[in-house]
């Protein structure tokens, strides 16, 4: 088969950066970071994080090619804020929701687990 080996989708290859910047030559406070081996999954939440940010004028991302196991985001920011700024802000603030979800689904789960055991 043509297809690429399964793990190949997950594990980043020696030598080679999680993330890559490259700032926007054409336009001020823009840049382009390359996520290698995610999806969908992390550029659409980073997006939709990124637009919560008062700084940040434009977040997208595309998939350059279904084989290829990485995102390409742009990020255009205003001159109180740079593009790596929104960036960190972004994945921080994703951080703590993340967090406080897990905490939360926990909670609840042993709370649903102590009104199991205490219905038996």
């Amino acid at each position: 088969m043509n297809a690429p080996d399964r793990y190949e989708r997950f594990v980043v290859p020696e030598g080679t950066k999680k993330v890559s910047y490259e700032r926007d030559t054409k336009i001020v406070n823009a840049a382009s970071f390359t996520i290698e081996r995610e999806d969908h999954t992390i550029g659409n939440i980073l997006r939709m994080q990124l637009h919560r940010d008062p700084n940040v004028l434009f977040a997208g991302y595309k998939l350059p090619h279904p084989l290829q196991y990485k995102i390409l985001v742009r990020i255009h920011t205003t001159s109180q804020s740079s593009p790596s700024q929104a960036y960190r802000q972004g994945i921080e603030d994703l951080d703590k929701e993340l967090q406080y979800l897990k905490k939360a689904f926990e909670e609840e789960k042993i709370r649903y687990e102590e009104k199991q055991r205490l219905s038996y």
